[in-house]
C-alpha cells in the first residue's frame, strides 16, 4: 500500500526545500503559509530584490562577530517569514487565520509581523534563541510548537 505523509510532515518538508533558496551565509530558512491546506504564500532569507547577495558581499554580521539573535538591524536580509508576509501583501493574498511552517523558530522581529499578518498557528523545526518571541506569542495567543515528525499514513487519494 501507497504510503502519503501527514500535512504537518508535507509542508514542513516544502519550507525545507523552500529554504535551499536562502543566500544566507549562516543560516537557512524556509517559511510555507497554509491556510485551508493550501500553500498561499512562501519565503526564504535573503537580500531583498535587486540588491547584492551575502554570497557575493559577505557577511558583515559574521564580520563584526555578532552573535546569532543579536542585532538584526546589522543584517542585509530580509527574513523568511517577513518575506512570506511580503509575497502575500504583494500579490493582495490574505493571511489572516493561516498557518506558518517554518525551518526555526522565528525571531521576535518576524513575530511581531507574523501576529500582526493574523497567523494564527506557527509550527517551527529549529530553534532559535529569542524568549522575547515565545513570550509575545504567548501573551498574543499564537498557538506555537515544535514540528514532530509523524509516521506517513496509508494512501487514501485526494
Amino acid at each position: 500500500m501507497e504510503t502519503r505523509p501527514g500535512w504537518d510532515d508535507y509542508f514542513m518538508e516544502i519550507a525545507a526545500m523552500v529554504a535551499t533558496r536562502s543566500t544566507c551565509l549562516r543560516r537557512q530558512v524556509g517559511c510555507v503559509i497554509v491556510k485551508d491546506r493550501r500553500i498561499l504564500s512562501t519565503g526564504y532569507n535573503g537580500a531583498p530584490s535587486g540588491v547584492s547577495h551575502c554570497s557575493e558581499t559577505g557577511c558583515r554580521r559574521e564580520k563584526e562577530g555578532i552573535p546569532s539573535g543579536q542585532r538584526h538591524e546589522m543584517c542585509r536580509g530580509v527574513h523568511a517569514e517577513q518575506n512570506a508576509i511580503i509575497q502575500g501583501a504583494r500579490y493582495g493574498i490574505i493571511l489572516q487565520g493561516a498557518t506558518a511552517y517554518i525551518t526555526t523558530q522565528p525571531c521576535s522581529i518576524c513575530t511581531k509581523m507574523l501576529i500582526n499578518a493574523g497567523i494564527e498557528e506557527i509550527i517551527f523545526d529549529g530553534d532559535y534563541p529569542d524568549e522575547m518571541s515565545r513570550l509575545l506569542l504567548k501573551e498574543a495567543g499564537v498557538f506555537c510548537h515544535k514540528y514532530k515528525k509523524a509516521q506517513s499514513t496509508p494512501g487514501k487519494g485526494v
